[in-house]
């Protein structure tokens, strides 16, 4: 069952989000409990009030300090709900998602409860869900191995390889001698190195498997170079290999890598067209990384330039091929939502920003990078005079963040000068206050809030 957003949600929907997570940020997360529900009755999709529903319950249990006595307790409470879910499990997922909800509301921590929930997720086809909710309870279960193998094995279901392999490293490490953890955590990071090399599922898994353990040795080399005699011996053992496999990509990039920590910027660029040939296709990983290559040899230029004029040329010039380099890779990867938003960045700091906004809306598509793109989207219309719709972009940002972090800080800090510009001063004073009270010297909040009670004395 496919994930929905805030915007996608009616009206009231969205009124009712926002008021409940005001009424956790005040300390009152079972007052929420309510509307959080009342919306997942109506669109269960919307994981973002699962998830803060959540993040609600196990505020309010952690802080009733729960004991091994106390999940006994909630086992014999919700038996009879617990035996009515698991009887619905092939015939009404989503009734036994339900009973797992009240499971849920009665002990979040109870690891009987938790697996039910897992079980009841996959059947109704909500597999994210379980993940959320297992990766919000892991620190209270961060040496339950039985625990970390269910969370693994949703990782997995979900193609998250990386995520079961923190998990499976995890068990290794509580159980050192276990072999079949051993056995799992190397299967796990295996995927991952599929995943990340973009492999294709065809193929000699042996030789894949090979090629990995060959990329990590080489990386190790890399790593453990300590000076200019070191880098030219392994560049000229890497050139042995490129001639010795000219297909192997991992020589080619281990080499690449050798040349750029040698300052030879030029060898390195060469390196990485060689491979592009040697591979018979364009790759977006490897254009780049020659982009990246590019702008440390301008960085070069201009540390080793002792004129200013012509380090300010050169810083020029920089600027310049940055921007022109995003606008190609947009051009010839247009599906790449990571270019998408490179471009919307170059655009912003041009004030282009209508382009810029375009470049945006689709880059939110991209999960990694949607809370920056909304941040952008906002700060693009608030320079355009548009501060409704930046408010808007703004709001959808702050309903996905749970945690007072670095992103929310830069959002709640913009809602705040935006509630002033619109002239509602004591919803600006809210923000500032939420900043205030987890970081003091944050930007200017501080003069705010100082501002702020010098009016009301």
């Amino acid at each position: 069952m496919a994930e929905i957003t805030i915007d996608k949600l009616p009206r009231k929907l969205r009124e009712t989000f926002e008021k409940a997570n005001l009424a956790v940020e005040r300390g009152s997360p079972e007052y929420a409990f309510g509307m959080y529900k009342q919306i997942l009755a109506v669109e269960p999709r919307f994981l973002a009030a699962r998830k803060n529903l959540r993040v609600a319950q196990l505020k309010v249990a952690m802080a009733k300090k729960p004991t091994q006595m106390t999940h006994q307790m909630s086992s014999l409470k919700g038996m009879f709900t617990l035996m009515g879910g698991q009887g619905k499990l092939n015939k009404d997922p989503k009734g036994a998602l339900a009973a797992a909800e009240k499971l849920m509301e009665l002990d979040p921590l109870n690891f009987q409860f938790l697996k039910f929930y897992s079980d009841a997720a996959q059947a109704a086809e909500m597999t994210e869900a379980a993940v959320q909710t297992l990766e919000l309870a892991r620190p209270y279960f961060a040496k339950n191995v039985d625990f970390l193998r269910l969370l693994a094995g949703l990782y997995l279901e979900t193609k998250n390889p990386a995520g079961a392999k923190d998990c499976f490293g995890a068990v290794v490490k509580l159980r050192p001698g276990d072999q079949q953890a051993i056995k799992d955590l190397k299967d796990a990071a295996a995927l991952d190195t599929m995943k990340v090399g973009n492999w294709e599922e065809k193929g000699d898994f042996r030789k894949k498997l090979k090629d990995q353990k060959l990329a990590q040795q080489l990386e190790q080399q890399n790593r453990s170079v300590q000076g200019e005699a070191d880098v030219a011996d392994l560049i000229k053992a890497r050139l042995q290999d490129v001639q010795r496999e000219p297909q192997n990509m991992n020589f080619r990039r281990a080499l690449a890598d050798l040349y750029l920590r040698a300052g030879q910027f030029d060898e390195a660029l060469k390196a990485l067209d060689d491979a592009e040939k040697a591979a018979g296709r364009a790759d977006p990983q490897i254009e780049k990384m020659k982009s990246a290559i590019k702008v440390k040899r301008y960085d070069a230029a201009i540390a080793a330039e002792k004129d200013p004029a012509k380090a300010e040329a050169i810083r020029q010039e920089r600027a310049t091929f940055i921007f022109d380099d995003a606008v190609e890779m947009a051009r010839r990867y247009p599906n790449d939502l990571q270019c998408r938003y490179d471009l919307g960045v170059q655009y912003f700091g041009r004030e282009r920003y209508m382009d810029a906004i375009e470049e945006f809306q689709l880059a939110q598509r991209n999960p990694q990078r949607r809370i920056q793109a909304l941040y952008h989207l906002a700060l693009c219309f608030s320079r355009m005079g548009q501060s409704d719709i930046a408010f808007e972009q703004l709001k959808k940002a702050e309903s996905e963040l749970t945690l007072m972090d670095e992103n929310k800080k830069a959002i709640t800090y913009e809602l705040g000068l935006l509630s002033e510009q619109m002239g509602r001063k004591d919803e600006a004073a809210a923000y500032y206050k939420a900043i205030y009270a987890v970081d003091i010297k944050y930007r200017d909040v501080a003069q705010k809030i100082a501002s702020v009670y010098q009016k009301q004395a």
